[in-house]
């Protein structure tokens, strides 16, 4: 007798979302900094008896341990150091409003200091954490009345998150001991390409193919951030940091080959993964590669990969330098990504949030709710975080943060019962430090951890025990991002995602466009009746198969790409992929949204499939140019198709074609 399977109903996106967790080896060196940075900068400030300036810096090194992720020791520069300069600033305005205006003006500061944070978030995310500290920060500098002016606080500030970054720098990592130990972030990065590499060869022609190439885009990206991080001169300085340069350049032509057998979904030889993963292990222990085993040269991409091979050979042995074929942006850029439709949405949702829940928590104020002590500044803080759409979904912010509060509390409200003070919770600070870069993996984790560190700070600052009331403040925060979160807003929802999925159109058909040579490349999406709109797509169609053809007849004559030629295609390629992967990230956290609001991204994720499949044609154009000096007739007319289809899902997103400028 056979048995019926019960099938479990499949769970929401919203709350599958809210249930999912990274996973990963433990990042004991960051585990390290987090102990040694709160914990003592609050030690240190009890014994010389300026508590309240050591739960500032501590406040400080607790934020910056959440930016203390992996990567290297200079864009760690970046990633912490920035975000605290933003935070000293936050905390200045915020002191010196709380002190000199009312409660009507103080709320109109803030708005407005919630306009500008969320507007520059839209930037990326070193812009994302400066707004998140801002806001934090004035909340913190105007609800928290510490007896130091301003400028003493912002000092105290920096100089809490300066001491993390100095642990992040000086503090070796398990893989320094091979070579240079300041380049062991970025020598981690390099070899994580020729390992992705290696992956994707052994996916080729599998169903895993897709998400590894994926993966090689991610580690690309990784790599080319860690090398590309700020620096005091304008070029590498050290023999060891240019060889990195150079072989991270030597993974861009085995990265085009892989990418190109891929598309073409033949399996290849186990032995064509084997170079990629001896170039990694050369790079993680900084010693040369040894012979190599050449894959088969019976395919265009084959050839590409082995040439590649032997390149990347020579620069291991040879290493002087590289380009790392980045666009950097410019100040223009960044105000138009500021000001832009996502800006202009995420700066005025966060503007309501926070102006609305720092009004809330001075009427409580006012109203003696918070019984004998006079800090406010929870309920505006906790705001910030849930309005912060990078840091996942909306709803499943709320839920993660309002269990992750109650957890906390709970489980300091015990251990202010048992723990002697102040060193008691000094050790509870320093503890929760050591645990953030493990805790946030998940944000309900993340929010636990932090829950018990600052209520222990507060405490240790002469604070009384509030836990029941930081929940009822977590709560009431919940509601009010929920409900500002569904509001109608001026303009089309869904900006973030359209403004980034516009950008990796305009990246795509820039890449093709450099590819076929050709000035006239088609554009996507079209305007006017539909009779119009199919005149036009059949008059795209013939102009798609003239361009091809007329560059076939060009390339013909130019058998030999220039060099210069090759570093602007990679440049290209790293551009469109890199925008790519941004936008299915905005469109993933868009779809796990309430239906409510997932409804206005619909039909992203389709636009991005197109997109993603139309630089992976190009990139096998690219290499099959390379070695023929035409166009296939399979790359003709895959290339006609994607374009074609492309036009249809984009109107239906609400986009312009590329080249045109973006709807309000």
């Amino acid at each position: 007798m056979s048995r019926s399977r019960r099938v479990l109903p499949a769970l929401p996106p919203w709350l599958a979302h809210a249930l999912r967790a990274q996973r990963g080896p433990v990042p004991w060196s960051a585990v390290t900094r987090g102990a040694l940075s709160a914990g003592p900068l609050l030690l240190v400030a009890v014994q010389v008896g300026r508590t309240s300036l050591g739960v500032v810096a501590a406040i400080a090194a607790m934020l910056a341990g959440i930016n203390d992720r992996p990567g290297s020791r200079r864009v760690s520069v970046k990633r912490i150091g920035v975000p605290a300069l933003g935070g000293a600033l936050g905390l200045v305005v915020g002191t010196y409003a709380g002190q000199q205006t009312g409660a009507v003006v103080l709320t109109v500061i803030l708005t407005f200091v919630g306009l500008v944070a969320g507007s520059i978030s839209a930037i990326g995310p070193v812009a994302s954490a400066v707004g998140t500290q801002l806001l934090v920060a004035s909340a913190i500098g105007a609800g928290m009345p510490l007896p130091e002016p301003g400028w003493e606080r912002a000092l105290a500030y920096v100089a809490g998150a300066g001491w993390l970054l100095v642990l992040r720098l000086v503090l070796p990592t398990p893989g320094s001991l091979a070579g240079d130990f300041r380049f062991d972030g970025e020598r981690k990065a390099v070899a994580g390409v020729y390992d992705a590499v290696a992956e994707l060869l052994d996916a080729v022609g599998g169903p895993e193919a897709i998400r590894r190439r994926a993966a090689l885009t991610a580690a690309l990206d990784h790599a080319q951030d860690a090398l590309a991080g700020p620096r005091l001169r304008r070029y590498a300085s050290s023999s060891a940091e240019r060889r990195l340069h150079a072989q991270y350049a030597a993974a861009l032509p085995l990265a085009e080959a892989a990418t190109a057998l891929a598309w073409a979904g033949e399996a290849v030889a186990e032995r064509a993964s084997e170079g990629p993963r001896r170039l990694a292990a050369a790079v993680r222990g900084n010693n040369h590669t040894g012979p190599l085993p050449a894959p088969s040269r019976s395919a265009p991409a084959l050839r590409a990969l082995d040439d590649a091979l032997l390149h990347a050979a020579e620069v291991f042995d040879q290493g002087r330098g590289g380009d790392l074929h980045t666009r950097p942006r410019t100040p223009r850029d960044r105000l138009r990504a500021a000001f832009g439709s996502a800006g202009r949405e995420y700066g005025l949702r966060v503007a309501l949030c926070f102006g609305a829940s720092s009004a809330a928590a001075q009427a409580l104020h006012q109203g003696q709710w918070y019984g004998q002590h006079e800090h406010w500044y929870w309920l505006p803080a906790t705001a910030v975080f849930l309005v912060k759409p990078d840091l996942g979904p909306l709803a499943s912010r709320v839920l993660n943060r309002a269990a992750g509060t109650v957890l906390g509390a709970v489980l300091f409200a015990g251990f202010a019962v048992v723990l002697p003070r102040p060193e008691g919770l000094v050790a509870l600070v320093a503890l929760s430090g050591a645990l953030i870069p493990v805790a946030t993996r998940h944000f309900a984790a993340q929010t636990a951890v932090v829950t018990v560190l600052v209520l222990a700070l507060v405490m240790v600052g002469g604070e009384p025990q509030a836990s029941m009331g930081r929940i009822g403040e977590t709560l009431l925060a919940c509601a009010i991002v929920l409900i500002v979160g569904h509001l109608p807003m001026p303009g089309q929802r869904g900006g973030g995602v359209r403004a980034r999925l516009a950008a990796a159109s305009e990246a795509a058909y820039a890449y093709l466009t450099h590819v076929l040579d050709e000035d006239d490349t088609p554009r996507i999406g079209t305007s006017g009746a539909p009779s119009e709109r199919r005149a036009a797509a059949s008059e795209r169609r013939v102009t798609d198969r003239a361009t091809v053809s007329d560059h076939r007849a060009t390339a013909s004559e130019r058998r030999v790409i220039p060099s210069d030629d090759r570093a602007t295609r990679w440049t290209l390629r790293r551009e469109a992929y890199r925008t790519l992967a941004e936008a299915r990230t905005a469109i993933s956290l868009s779809a796990h949204e309430l239906p409510a609001l997932a409804r206005h991204t619909e039909g992203a994720d389709e636009v991005a499939d197109l997109l993603e499949r139309l630089v992976d044609t190009t990139t096998a154009c690219a290499v099959h140019l390379d070695d023929t000096g035409r166009i296939g007739p399979e790359h003709t007319e895959r290339l006609t198709a994607l374009l074609d289809e492309l036009a249809g899902p984009v109107e239906r997103v609400g986009l312009r074609p590329p080249g045109t400028p973006l709807a309000g």
